[in-house]
């Protein structure tokens, strides 16, 4: 039966943007005027391109019936994949040694944000078509592995390791909830396990970043200093910042102010808390989100909204974590926060879909 939409979800995201915008004016403000001599040149952009096609792309998703994209999982993933392959084509862009971008104009778009979310689509359809066929070998298991490894070798090509593990784990999580047999979920694990050895080894920087954490090698200096500054940044802090536009840190010493390293600007102008308050509005979000997949009224909108959940959980983990030297540092942008305006669009575009979902989600 169809009931409201879950009003306390729309909140937590509404919250999380708001705070995410005044948290990147501040974090590009010197940037913007240095660079464009406009200080609020980063936060327009974001504001067009993010907000704007977000906000369109929530409330249209959350009108859409959840089955459509059921429906529509594989043109969402063809079209994914065309759109990864088309980064290695002159529409693609470089930037830092890897090819991540298209760009046409003055737009680009990073695809690698809609194949994270087209995977969890497809991947819940597919499961949800097959039924108990999934636990069959032939049938199951290896056109499984067959998708997952079309997956692997388009973020290897593109060396986004850490984009890898986000999304491996969110359709991890995608395939235990499908009931499958515990033997296909260990073989899966063991699997996934290898192929990050081998992003890891083959991966150019993957290893010096595993090999910086560990404080292992030669030129500790230069090849901490990324994570060092990010340190400084978070313990200067303290216990209520420095107050809001009053980080030094993001006066040519931390490196992406705006971008991965947003959440070390948080918890210098914020202090400790400030950053447990967002990452408190990230496990409210993490526990809304859950509970409206356990609730959902099918199989298809429960891993859907499982993944989706926990891919921006695990997103917002991985970032935070690797900005406190908790795991080795990595590019990935903190949700709802960072600069990016395809980061941004799609988050909130397939935070709709949830909001249609808990439309006919069961009353708890």
């Amino acid at each position: 039966m169809k009931i409201k939409a879950d009003i306390n979800f729309i909140i937590i995201i509404c919250i999380l943007t708001a705070i995410g915008f005044a948290v990147l004016l501040s974090a590009s403000f010197i940037l913007g005027k240095n660079n464009f001599d406009d200080p609020y040149y980063y936060f327009k952009h974001q504001l067009l391109l993010g907000g704007v096609f977000g906000l369109i792309g929530a409330v249209v998703t959350s009108f859409i019936y959840y089955r459509f994209w059921e429906k529509a999982s594989l043109f969402l993933m063809f079209a994914a994949i065309i759109a990864m392959i088309l980064v290695f084509t002159p529409l693609g862009m470089e930037l830092k040694g890897a090819r991540r971008w298209i760009e046409v104009g003055s737009l680009t778009f990073q695809p690698s944000e809609l194949l994270k979310i087209a995977s969890i689509i497809y991947l819940s359809a597919w499961i949800s078509k097959r039924g108990k066929k999934i636990n069959s070998w032939s049938e199951g298991y290896l056109p499984l592995l067959f998708f997952l490894g079309i997956i692997f070798v388009l973020f290897f090509l593109q060396k986004s390791m850490s984009t890898t593990i986000i999304t491996v784990l969110s359709l991890g999580v995608v395939y235990f909830l499908s009931k499958v047999k515990m033997r296909f979920v260990l073989m899966s694990v063991a699997i996934a396990l290898v192929g990050l050895g081998l992003f890891m080894f083959f991966g150019g920087h993957q290893m010096t970043r595993v090999l910086s954490f560990l404080g292992v090698g030669d030129q500790p200096d230069t090849r901490d200093y990324h994570i060092n500054q990010a340190l400084i940044a978070v313990g200067s802090g303290g216990l209520t910042g420095v107050g809001y536009n009053n980080a030094v840190s993001k006066y040519n010493f931390l490196p992406e102010p705006m971008g991965d390293s947003i959440f070390a600007v948080i918890a210098q102008e914020g202090g400790f808390v400030v950053s447990v308050f967002i990452i408190g509005l990230y496990i409210l979000l993490f526990l809304r989100g859950m509970k409206i997949s356990m609730n959902s009224p099918d199989r298809f909108s429960q891993l859907v909204a499982a993944g989706i959940i926990v891919m921006v959980m695990t997103q917002a983990f991985v970032n935070i974590a690797s900005m406190c030297k908790l795991i080795p540092l990595t590019g990935q942008p903190l949700p709802f926060m960072s600069y990016g305006g395809t980061n941004l669009a799609v988050l909130l575009t397939s935070m709709g879909i949830i909001v249609n979902i808990s439309k006919y989600a069961r009353k708890a």
